[in-house]
């Protein structure tokens, strides 16, 4: 009898065929994906270190956390447990979402710093 990988199996569905090559696809950014969630957590260790980084640090670590378990559930997928690509799109929407509003943050505390230096120059600008 002839040896049928999965991609050939007579009785796979289209949808069991996507959702299989879903799987491959995002197992081959595993790796990369928790490579960048180790880096993320070791910056958030990092940041413990500074005066402002105290009250900030959990963020990247939580950050971290949650690329490298997507990582993990990437890998799973790929191995037989399609289910897992469920809880894949789920942590990356989270750390998506998480990463938006830290970017508006940023932003905005950006603009209030500029306009706080904008301000000061001014006022001492005047006073000369």
């Amino acid at each position: 009898m002839e040896d049928l990988t999965p991609t050939q199996a007579p009785s796979a569905s289209p949808s069991d065929q996507l959702v299989r090559q879903l799987s491959e696809n995002v197992a081959r950014s595993s790796g990369w994906m928790k490579f960048l969630g180790v880096l993320t957590v070791i910056q958030g260790v990092l940041l413990i270190f500074t005066i402002w980084g105290i009250l900030i640090c959990w963020l990247p670590i939580w950050l971290g956390i949650i690329l490298f378990k997507a990582g993990d559930d990437a890998e799973t997928a790929s191995r037989g447990a399609p289910k897992r690509l469920l809880d894949y799109v789920v942590r990356l929407n989270r750390y998506f979402q998480l990463q938006g509003i830290l970017a508006l943050i940023m932003i905005i505390l950006g603009l209030i710093a500029l306009f706080v230096a904008g301000m000061t120059l001014f006022t001492m600008m005047r006073h000369m």
